[in-house]
This record gives structure tokens, C-alpha cells and sequence, in this order.
């Protein structure tokens, strides 16, 4: 079965999401989970895997801290990689957003007449 187009879209937004959400303030995985996971509906399971390979790609660090009641948790901070990466999708995520607002805004076209010359004299 064909993944919908919403499942697409989160599926690509889903990095520069937490890039944006690590800005705001370091975080461990499941807290970073649990806010896509209302903000956007994105599961659970998604953000482990992408944690890993944006450890891999320099854009994220990662640190523990002891739980008082528990084991200590890994913490996730952007690096410099990670905030040049997050101020470059963020342009390109707005000038995309931006093209199809417009496309969607436009006004809807009468079959057959976008290609033939309006009729100047019509009107006289």
C-alpha cells in the first residue's frame, strides 16, 4: 500500500523537527518523541533510528545525566554542524512552504483558455 502524502511529509520534515526542537534546549530521545508525537502524530519508534544517524552525520552530541530514579539518560545537543544543517532546511522548508501556499492560493484556471490570448477588443 502506497504511504499517504502525510506520511510523506512528516517523513520529511522529521529532521529539521528535531533539529529545531534541540535548538530550544537539549533533550533525550523520548522527550524529543513525545513532542512530534503530539505536534505532528509521528510514532514513537521513527525518532531512535534518526537519533543515531544524526549522531553519525556530526549534527548532534550526546552526554548523560544521572536520574535520580533510574538509569542515567542520554541527553542530545546540536553541534555547529547541526546548526548550520537546521538554518539551511529551515530556509529551504520556508521558500518550499512559501512555493506551494502559492500554487494552492491560485486561482483556479477555466479549461482550455490558459494558452489563448485574452480578446482585447471584447470589452469595446
Amino acid at each position: 500500500m502506497p504511504e499517504t502524502i502525510e506520511i510523506q511529509l512528516k517523513k520529511g520534515v522529521l529532521t529539521l523537527c528535531v533539529l529545531a526542537l534541540l535548538n530550544r534546549h537539549d533533550s533525550y530521545a523520548y522527550e524529543i518523541a513525545s513532542t512530534l508525537s503530539v505536534a505532528i502524530d509521528m510514532g514513537e519508534g521513527t525518532i531512535y533510528p534518526l537519533m543515531r544517524r544524526m549522531q553519525a552525520d556530526g549534527q548532534v552530541e550526546t552526554y548523560l545525566v544521572e536520574s535520580p530514579s533510574g538509569p542515567s539518560r542520554k541527553y542530545y545537543r546540536l553541534t555547529d554542524a547541526g546548526r548550520r544543517a537546521l538554518d539551511v532546511q529551515t530556509t529551504e522548508w520556508r521558500a518550499f512552504a512559501r512555493a506551494v501556499e502559492s500554487v494552492l492560493a491560485a486561482p483556479a484556471e477555466t479549461p482550455g483558455t490558459a494558452d489563448k490570448p485574452a480578446d482585447k477588443g471584447a470589452d469595446q
